[in-house]
C-alpha cells in the first residue's frame, strides 16, 4: 500500500481526487437511507404496522451509522481508508438486496437499519479522515464538498426511488439500488494514505524482526540458581535439570516474575492474567482518552448539542412525506418529493457553512450554534402553516441549517487537533446516532397517541432550539473570568491541541 508524503500533498494535487472519491462513495452509501422518507409510506403499506414500529427502520440506519463510528474511526485508524471503504461496499449493497426479501418490519430494521447503517458508518468515518489528511487550510471547502455527497444522493435517490417503485416495485427497487452500491469499491481505489495505518506498521515491524538473522552465540545472564529454586539434583532427574537449562536462558525481570509465580503456586493463573492485563492494555487506554476528552467542557456541550439536534431534527426527513398525505395537503408523491428539496438545500447549506468556516473572522462553533436556533424555530412553525407551498418552504430552511453536519469534523479538528480527531469524532457522531436512533419513533408514537404530528414537531422543535442556546450559553467566555474572580484554581486548558497554558476562551475563539 503507498502512502503519499510531504507537506506539498496538502491542499491540492491528489487531494481533490480523494474528494471526487469521497463525494461518490458518500453518494452512494447515504443515498438511499437519506431518502428513507420515501420508503417509509410503502412499509406502512406492505406490513401494516404502527408508524412508531416503523420508524425504527429509518431511524436505525442512520442511527446505527453514528453509534459505531468510534468502531468506525477504530477501523480506519488501523487498516486505512481504502480497505474500510471496500468492505463498506459489501455491506450497504448485501444489506439493501437482503431488504428486498424482508417477510416483517423486524427483518427490515436488521438488514436496513443494522448491516446498511454500519456500512454507512464505515463510508463515512473513512471519506472524512482521509479528507481532513489530505486538506489543512482548505479542510471547511474539502469537507462541504464531500459531505454535499450525502445530500446529493438524497435529492436524486428520492425521485429515482419513486420511479423504480412504480415500475419495478419494492422488491425491485431495493435491488437495483443495492447494486449500484457494489461501485463502493471502486471508489475505495484513489484513496491512498497519507501514512501507513497501524495494522500495517505492525505487519511491517514483525517482518522486519523475522528477517534479521539471529546472533550466533548469545551470552547467558549469570545467575545462582539456588536464589531462585532449591533444586535437589539427583542423577537421573530429567525435570530438575530441564528446570536449570530454562533458569540458565530466562531474564532476570523473567526469573523474578517466576519465582513470584513459584512461591505463591499460581503459575498458570498469573500468566493467564498477566495475557489477559497485555490485551486488554488499548482498551483502558481508550477510555482513558475518551474521559479526558469528556472533561472538556465545550466538547461536552459539543455532543449535548449534537445529541439534541438530532433527537429533534432527523423526524421531519422521515415523517415530512407522511405529514403531507395525512393532512390531505397532496394526493400521493409529488414529482419533487419534499424529503428532495430537504436534501438539494442541505447540500447548499454545507457548501455555504464550509466557506463560511474557512473565514478568519467566523467563529465555526457560534455558526453551529446558530443554525441549531435556526432549525429549532423552522419546526415549531410546521404545524402552523396547512399548506403543500409552506412545508416546502419549510422543508428549504431546515433542510439548509442541517447542512452544518459539513462543519462538525471542522470545529472537531480545531478542539482537539488532527492526532485526536478520529476518537474525538467518534463520539461525536456516536451521541448524535442515539439522537437519530430515538427520535423518529418518538415523533411516530406520539402521532399514533395523538393521530396528529403537531405535539410531535413542537417537541422536536423545542430540543432543537434548546441545544442551540446551551452550546450558545455553554461556550461564553464569561464563565472563564467567573471561574478566575473565585477561591477556586483557575480551570485547566481543555484545549488539548494547544498549549498548557492557554484558557477556554482562547479556545473557543480559536475554532473561527
Amino acid at each position: 500500500m503507498g502512502a503519499v508524503k510531504g507537506e506539498g500533498a496538502l491542499d491540492g494535487g491528489w487531494g481533490w481526487i480523494i474528494v471526487v472519491a469521497s463525494f461518490m462513495a458518500q453518494f452512494l452509501s447515504s443515498g438511499s437511507p437519506q431518502s428513507v422518507g420515501v420508503l417509509y409510506p410503502e412499509w406502512l403499506s406492505a406490513f401494516q404496522e404502527g408508524k412508531g414500529m416503523t420508524a425504527w427502520v429509518g431511524s436505525m440506519v442512520s442511527g446505527m451509522a453514528l453509534i459505531t463510528s468510534p468502531v468506525c474511526s477504530v477501523c480506519v485508524d488501523n487498516f486505512g481508508a481504502r480497505p474500510v471503504t471496500v468492505f463498506s461496499g459489501v455491506m450497504v449493497a448485501g444489506g439493501l438486496m437482503l431488504s428486498a426479501f424482508a417477510p416483517s418490519v423486524s427483518f427490515l430494521i436488521f438488514s436496513y437499519g443494522i448491516v446498511v447503517g454500519m456500512g454507512c458508518g464505515l463510508v463515512y468515518a473513512a471519506t472524512l479522515t482521509i479528507t481532513c489528511q489530505y486538506f489543512d487550510k482548505r479542510r471547511g471547502l474539502a469537507l462541504g464538498i464531500v459531505t454535499t455527497g450525502t445530500s446529493a444522493g438524497g435529492f436524486i435517490y428520492a425521485t429515482l426511488q419513486n420511479e423504480l417503485i412504480e415500475l419495478f416495485g419494492l422488491e425491485g427497487c431495493l435491488l437495483i439500488i443495492g447494486a449500484l452500491a457494489l461501485n463502493l469499491m471502486a471508489c475505495a481505489g484513489p484513496m491512498r494514505p497519507m501514512n501507513l495505518p497501524g495494522y500495517y506498521l505492525k505487519q511491517r515491524a514483525a517482518l522486519q524482526h523475522t528477517e534479521e538473522p539471529e546472533p550466533l552465540y548469545t551470552k547467558p545472564t549469570a545467575i545462582i540458581i539456588d536464589s531462585f529454586l532449591d533444586l535437589k539434583t539427583t542423577p537421573g532427574s530429567a525435570n530438575n535439570i530441564a528446570a536449570m537449562k530454562l533458569l540458565i536462558t530466562m531474564e532476570p525481570t523473567e526469573l523474578q516474575e517466576s519465582e513470584g509465580e513459584r512461591n505463591g503456586g499460581i503459575s498458570s493463573c498469573s500468566i493467564v492474567a498477566r495475557a489477559i492485563k497485555k490485551r486488554m492494555r488499548p482498551y483502558r487506554r481508550y477510555l482513558c482518552k475518551t474521559i479526558e476528552l469528556l472533561q472538556d467542557r465545550v466538547f461536552m456541550a459539543f455532543c449535548i448539542a449534537i445529541f439534541l439536534f438530532s433527537l429533534g431534527a432527523f423526524p421531519p426527513v422521515l415523517f415530512m412525506e407522511d405529514v403531507a398525505q395525512s393532512e390531505g395537503l397532496i394526493d400521493g408523491i409529488a414529482l419533487i418529493p419534499l424529503v428532495s428539496i430537504v436534501a438539494l438545500t442541505t447540500g447548499i447549506g454545507k457548501l455555504v457553512l464550509g466557506v463560511l468556516a474557512d473565514m478568519q473572522w467566523v467563529n465555526s462553533l457560534y455558526l453551529y450554534a446558530l443554525t441549531l436556533i435556526g432549525t429549532g424555530l423552522t419546526l415549531l412553525l410546521i404545524p402552523v402553516f396547512k399548506s403543500y407551498l409552506g412545508l416546502q418552504v419549510l422543508s428549504a430552511m431546515v433542510g439548509f441549517c442541517s447542512g452544518n453536519w459539513s462543519i462538525t469534523s471542522y470545529i472537531t479538528t480545531k478542539m482537539v487537533g488532527m492526532e485526536r480527531l478520529s476518537h474525538a469524532h467518534g463520539i461525536l457522531m456516536c451521541f448524535g446516532g442515539f439522537g437519530i436512533t430515538l427520535g423518529p419513533p418518538v415523533v411516530g408514537w406520539f402521532f399514533d397517541w395523538t393521530q396528529s404530528y403537531d405535539l410531535a414537531f413542537y417537541f422536536s422543535g423545542t430540543c432543537v432550539l434548546v441545544s442551540g442556546l446551551f452550546l450558545f450559553l455553554a461556550t461564553l467566555p464569561c464563565w472563564n473570568r467567573t471561574t478566575g474572580e473565585g477561591d477556586s484554581p483557575p480551570e485547566k486548558d481543555v484545549n488539548i491541541s494547544q498549549q498548557n497554558h492557554t484558557l477556554d476562551c482562547d479556545k473557543v475563539a480559536s475554532v473561527a
